[in-house]
Order: structure tokens, then sequence, then C-alpha cells
């Protein structure tokens, strides 16, 4: 009994140790998340239930009859520990399977919750004061005192939390993850085991068998929680293992405070022979002779860690400056953020871009402050600035898991800070190679475009226009049968529709010319006489055509590219709008810039066809040729402008082309 007194004795010792560590731990984690909440309060509720057992092992060791309200506290502690143990146990299966997406759904989640913590009313108000009452409360199998109720709930939550921990095993993908998991599975069938040779198998088990296996079922708890001490140092679980500082300096409290505790002791028990100061002055006096190897090895323990995170640092800007090469800033920026959150264990990374204005910071140091100090100038704890050349490029902004960020994390993210402005030149440099290769692609592809449409209309337009030329002749001899003339009218049309096309061909494959400072575009007199030019092919389709422009507004484009961009505009527009629609055409001064408008009210345009429409060849109608948004599109692009597509406008119909040009600088 000796034996299994002093066992219970430094294992409730260490629960109440190991559940003080961890709330300690979660506390100052602080991650806005319910399941390190409902961790917590699991911890504390053993906190209670460990702290209660050893205050009742300590009393019955120093007292010759302990006090009855010395026993009853301490029965208080372990039976409201109890009581909420076994929820917070499901409680915390159900919150971890639903970060880990195994959960069922919310509600029903939340009504397993709700009946799992509805029991322990009952206990609480109940059972638990008719359990103080009787004054012999059993702390070494206390759920004898609980009563059957209390051991079968416990016996039907480790069941289903067993349950939970098969599922979690099977679906997690790290290996170490899922042995912790395993772990946790025989640890809940042990205790399944336990509960049922402790409370219903009890024929030809002895008193002292029975405080065995209560004994073995109090600490098993302390298994998975000292397993979690490793799988958060080594395999960073939950997140927690990159706040080294937090795990290192609860132990490092916790000895000093038993350290202290130890020399009080000992300057109490020395008291009749030492002072208790001279005691309590050497036993300090002798922690000087571990500095020097506690340096050494701390020294080493810091080397260690911040070479790791400078390996890993490296790695990542190894990483950046290759997808650098792919010449895309905004891949490049995503590429960032997500492998800054993969290899240094964040919450999130978000690349925000700084203006250049942006000389001074919130702490009233300047871009020329860091370029000093050849360093990053943290805002804030969570933000870093990405400064070249006196210039702050961007800013970092990091969110931790916990409450902030370590110290080696800090420096692998000034150290990446200091490596970017290199990756976004590199990026740069190559996109706008790329833009330069595409634009020399495309402009030899357009030669060659103009040099097919030039041959196919020197070797088309003179055959139609002899075969024209005749026919009409033929039109108007008076021998010409009439069954024939509409014929003739037919191929008539169909040698102009054909040399029509024709000629936008050759319009989209012959680069337009952009004014000089010696020419001027107005655009809106370019805007108002396409629209007089088409305005009886709106009269003929029944479509009212409404021009507003403003004069004056001149442009470093062409006339010929303004008309051809007005044109093509206007005929798209006259083809979308039905019998007895609207068609508006706009010229203005907008934000410093020449803005043509045209809006009509067809059906439309979907928004899956929205950047489509704008390549060459493609269209929708039987009669098309697909080229002339291509068209807008293209002299729109050369001058330096901006095309913008809004369909529907409204009430599901309607469509919108905002065309923005750049206005002459006069000098």
């Amino acid at each position: 009994m000796a034996t299994l007194l002093y066992i219970r004795l430094v294992g409730f010792t260490a629960g109440t140790l190991l559940m003080l560590f961890w709330m300690v731990v979660i506390l100052g984690y602080r991650r806005q998340r319910n399941f390190e909440r409902v961790f917590f309060f699991l911890c504390l509720a053993l906190f209670l239930f460990y702290g209660g057992s050893l205050l009742a092992i300590n009393s019955e060791i120093y007292y010759a009859k302990p006090p009855a309200l010395l026993g009853e506290f301490a029965a208080g502690l372990v039976c409201v520990g109890l009581t909420f143990l076994p929820p917070l146990l499901l409680h915390l299966h159900l919150e971890f399977a639903e970060i880990r997406k195994v959960a069922t759904a919310k509600r029903s989640a939340a009504i397993w919750i709700g009946l799992a913590y509805l029991p322990s009313l009952f206990f609480l108000f109940v059972r638990i004061p008719e359990a103080i009452e009787k004054g012999s409360f059993d702390f070494v199998v206390p759920g004898n005192s609980l009563g059957r109720l209390y051991v079968v709930w416990l016996f039907v939550i480790a069941f289903v939390s067993g349950v939970w921990e098969t599922k979690l095993s099977r679906r997690v993908r790290d290996e170490s993850e899922r042995d912790f998991h395993r772990l946790l599975g025989v640890l809940l069938a042990s205790v399944l085991l336990l509960i049922t040779a402790a409370h219903f198998i009890t024929a030809g088990l002895s008193r002292t068998g029975r405080e065995t296996l209560g004994t073995v079922l109090a600490l098993l708890p302390l298994i998975p929680l000292a397993v979690l001490i490793y799988m958060v140092k080594r395999h960073n679980f939950l997140n927690i293992g990159k706040q080294k500082n937090l795990l290192y300096a609860v132990p490092a409290t916790f000895l000093a405070l038993m350290y202290l505790a130890l020399v009080r002791r000992i300057s109490e028990s020395l008291a009749a022979v030492v002072p208790p100061e001279a005691t309590a002055g050497i036993l300090l006096f002798l922690l000087v002779i571990f500095i020097e190897p506690l340096q050494r090895a701390l020294g080493k323990a810091l080397k260690e860690t911040a070479q790791k995170e400078l390996d890993v640092a490296q790695r990542l800007a190894a990483e950046i400056r290759q997808e650098a090469r792919q010449g895309d800033a905004s891949r490049l920026r995503a590429f960032i953020e997500r492998r800054i959150v993969e290899q240094l264990a964040l919450r999130s990374a978000r690349l925000a871009p700084a203006g250049a204005d942006t000389a001074r910071n919130r702490n009233g140091l300047t871009a020329e402050d860091a370029t000093e100090k050849r360093a990053a100038i943290p805002f804030s704890p969570r933000e870093f600035t990405i400064v070249q050349e006196g210039k702050i490029l961007s800013v970092l902004h990091v969110e931790p898991h916990g409450a902030g960020i370590s110290g080696d994390t800090s420096a692998a993210l000034e150290f990446l800070c200091e490596q970017l402005p290199g990756a976004f030149d590199l990026c740069r440099l190559i996109e706008e190679k790329l833009q330069l290769e595409r634009e020399l692609a495309e402009r030899e592809r357009m030669a060659v475009l103009g040099q097919m449409a030039a041959s196919i209309s020197h070797n088309l337009k003179n055959p139609l226009g002899s075969i024209k030329t005749i026919l009409q002749v033929q039109l108007e001899s008076p021998e010409m049968p009439e069954s024939l003339k509409t014929e003739t009218q037919m191929v008539l049309g169909e040698i102009s529709r054909l040399s029509n096309k024709l000629g936008q061909l050759l319009q989209f494959s012959r680069p337009t010319v952009l004014g000089d400072a010696s020419e001027a575009c107005d655009v809106g007199d370019a805007v108002k006489e396409v629209s007089e030019v088409m305005r009886p092919e709106a009269e003929r389709k029944g479509i009212e055509l409404a021009v507003s422009a403003q004069c004056g507004l001149k442009v470093r484009a062409s006339r010929e590219a303004v008309s051809d961009i007005a044109s093509n505009l206007v005929v798209n527009g006259l083809e979308a709008a039905t019998t007895g629609g609207h068609l508006r055409v706009s010229a203005s001064l907008t934000g410093g810039k020449a803005l043509i408008c045209l809006e009509d009210d067809g059906k439309g345009i979907p928004a899956e066809l929205h950047e489509k429409v704008m390549q060459p060849f493609f269209t929708t109608k039987t009669q098309g040729t697909g080229l002339g948004l291509a068209i807008v599109a293209r002299r729109v692009s050369e001058a330096g402008g901006t095309l913008e597509l809004e369909s529907p406008v409204a009430h599901g119909r309607g469509t919108r082309f905002s065309v923005w040009l750049p206005l002459r600088e006069d000098k």
C-alpha cells in the first residue's frame, strides 16, 4: 500500500504540473480557435482532478486524521474535474475532427456536444453534493463515490472517442500524426478495459487490485499529454512547435519555481543547525556552477535553431528565384505567399504593394533608415517591409497561428524580405522580355497576315471589280430578261459583301499610325462624322441613334484609328439593337482621358464570351467575319488606351463599350 501511495503521489504531482504546463502554453499561445479553448478546459478538468487527489494524499501523509473540511474541499475538486472530463473529451474530438475535415454536419455535432454536457448538470447539482456529504469519499477509485451512472457515462464517451480516433487515424496523411492517433485509440481501449475491470467485474478482485486498477486508470491520461509535447516539439503538431520560446520558457519557469521551493524546504529542515538565510544563499550560489554549461547548451541550441530557419529561408529564396523566371508577377506573389505559409508554419501571408510616396512608417522611420540598417523594417511584429534603393516596394503582412512570431521565424522573414527585391526585378525583366517577344511575334503574324491580305486584295478585288462592272453594264441593257435582272442584283449584292469583307480583313492586318505633335485628332468630330455616316442605316433598321460628342478632345491617335474604333463599335451596336431599339454614342472628358462610350439595348453578350468577342475571327453572327471588335481592341491598344465591356447593363439586356484614350500633351 505504501508503494502504491507514493506512486500516486509522484504520478499526481507530475499530472498537476503537466496540466499546468499545457494550460500556460495554451494561454500564451492565444490562438483564436475553439479546439484550443476546449483543450484548455480539458486540461483544467484534469488539473482539478490531479490537484484534488494530490491534496488528499498530502493530507493523508501529514495528518493522522485529515481535517474534514480539507477532505471535502479535495473531494469537490476531484468531482468537478471528473464531471466535466467526459463531455470535454468528446467535444475535443469533434473540434479536432472539424479541423481535419472529418467531422459531420455542424448541427449534428452540436447535438452530440449538447447531449454529452447534459448529464454534467445532474452530477454537478445532485450527485456531487450527495457524495461529499457522506464524508467517505473514495479518492483511489472515485467512480465508486460518483455512482454507477457516472461510470456508464464515462464508458460511453470513451467508446465514442475511440471510434473518432479510428476515423482520424485513417484520414490523416502524416505518418507521425497517424501513429499518435493510433496510440490514443489504444489508450482509450485500455480505459474501457480498466473501467470494466474496476467497476463491472468485481468478483474475485481484492481491494488492493481495485486500487491498483484505479491508479492506473487515473494516471493513463499522462501518457498522451506527455507524448503530445514530443509531437509539438518534433513535428510541429497543432502548429505550436514554432513557438519554441514559449515551450522553453514554461518548463524553465517551472524548474525555477520548483528549485525555489526545494531551497525553502531545505532551509526550514536545517533551521536548527544553519540559519535559513545562509542555507538559501548557499543553495542559490550553487546555481553559478551550472551557468556556463547552461550557456553553452543554450547557445548551441539557439545556433542550431537559427541555422535551421536560415536554411529554410535560403531554400525558399531559391524557389522564389526559380518561380520568378516564369515572368508572371501576379503568379510570383501568390507563390511567395503560399510557400511562406507552408515553410514557416504561419496562418497567412500577404504581399501588399506600397506606393512610391511611402517614405515614413508609423514608427517614424524612413526607407533610407532601413537601407542603412540593411534589414527590413517591421511596422509591427507581423509586418515586414521590402526595401530597394531607399524605396519601399511592398509590405509583407503575416499572421501566426498563435499570439506572436518567434525570433528565428522573424529573422527568416527579414532575410526573405532582403532577397525579394532581386526576385521582383528578375520577374519584371523576364516579363518585359516575354512581352517584347509576344509583341514581336504578333507583329510578325500581322505582317504575314497583311501580306496575305494584300495578295488576296490584289488577286480578288480586281477580278471582283471587273465582274461587278460587267454585271452592272449588263443590268442596264434593255435586252436582259426581267427574270435575270433579279438574279443579277443578288450576285451584285454578294460581290459587294465579299468586297467589304476583304476590305475589313485588310483593315485589321494593317497597323495604324499614331498622331504626332503636328497632327491632332478631335475625338468629338470623328465620332460625329462616323455617326452621321451610319445614321441612314440606323433609320433603315428603325433604331434611334443618339449622339452626344464633346469637341476639342485631342488624343495621341490618328483620325484613321479613331474612325476605325467608332465605326466598328457603331456597326456592332446597330447589329445588336433590334427594331425600335436605342443606340447611344458619346464622347466626353472623363478622368483626364477622352472617353468614347457606346451603349445599345440589345440582348447583351453572355459573360463567358466577354473575352472571346475581342479575339480575331470569333463571331456569333452567321454573316460576320469576327474582325470588328478585334480591330477596335487593336486600335485601342496601339493608341495606349483601355477598352472595357459591360453586359448586361440593365434588366438582363444591353451592352456598353467604353474606350479611354490618352489626351495629346501639348508642348
